[in-house]
């Protein structure tokens, strides 16, 4: 009886303090992706299908802002799994995290509406890559929501990824336009970042 309270006390803090189910299905996505076929081509769209959910929902009734970036991480996952990209960059003794991020809401996805969440790898440099994904709806082709996420490649650079992926040097795709303005604004916004703490730095010296 004590371990049965003992036990249901570790798994009520383990859920407490853990987000458990985003580890569960995050892992789930990875192990399906592993045993379906794998995507030769780098800049191949994959297509991930999803459903809303009432757990998903905010106080209008819609999918929740934060779902949409939830959802994306799993397609993500999916994607970088069946292309390779994940096991290359594990192969080099690298890491990979989520650098940064915009997204853009177009259409309200609404309660057991299903979705594709369509992931594209739109181009690298010599720091990260460059991965579009957009929220479709079937019934219309309608894009719901569309996001752009840097992708930075730690340890390594996104051109050995590629490379030992290809087995030869690949070169990037030309930057869409949205790219490099978006860019441009990282760099700007990293501009100033740095000036305002070299100014409060320099306060705190005084």
């Amino acid at each position: 009886m004590l371990f049965l309270v003992l036990l249901s006390g570790l798994i009520a803090a383990i859920f407490s303090l853990l987000d458990v189910w985003y580890f569960v299905r995050g892992a789930l996505v990875v192990l399906k992706a592993r045993i379906q076929p794998v995507v030769k081509d780098l800049l191949k769209e994959h297509c991930y299908g999803g459903i809303v959910l009432p757990h998903d929902l905010d106080f209008l009734f819609h999918m929740n802002n934060s779902r949409y970036l939830r959802e994306a991480d799993f397609a993500r996952f999916a994607h970088f799994t069946r292309s390779g990209l994940f096991q290359a960059v594990r192969c080099l003794g690298a890491g990979m995290v989520m650098a940064g991020s915009t997204i853009r809401y177009r259409r309200s996805l609404r309660l057991l509406e299903t979705f594709e969440i369509r992931t594209r790898l739109l181009c690298w440099d010599d720091k990260a890559f460059y991965v579009e994904q957009r929220f479709v709806a079937p019934k219309d082709d309608f894009v719901c929501a569309v996001l752009l996420s840097r992708q930075h490649v730690i340890g390594n650079s996104p051109d050995k990824v590629v490379q030992s992926m290809c087995k030869r040097k690949v070169e990037s795709p030309e930057y869409p336009e949205e790219v490099a303005h978006w860019i441009k604004y990282n760099d700007a916004s990293s501009q100033q970042l740095r000036a305002e703490s070299a100014v409060t730095n320099s306060a705190k010296d005084e």
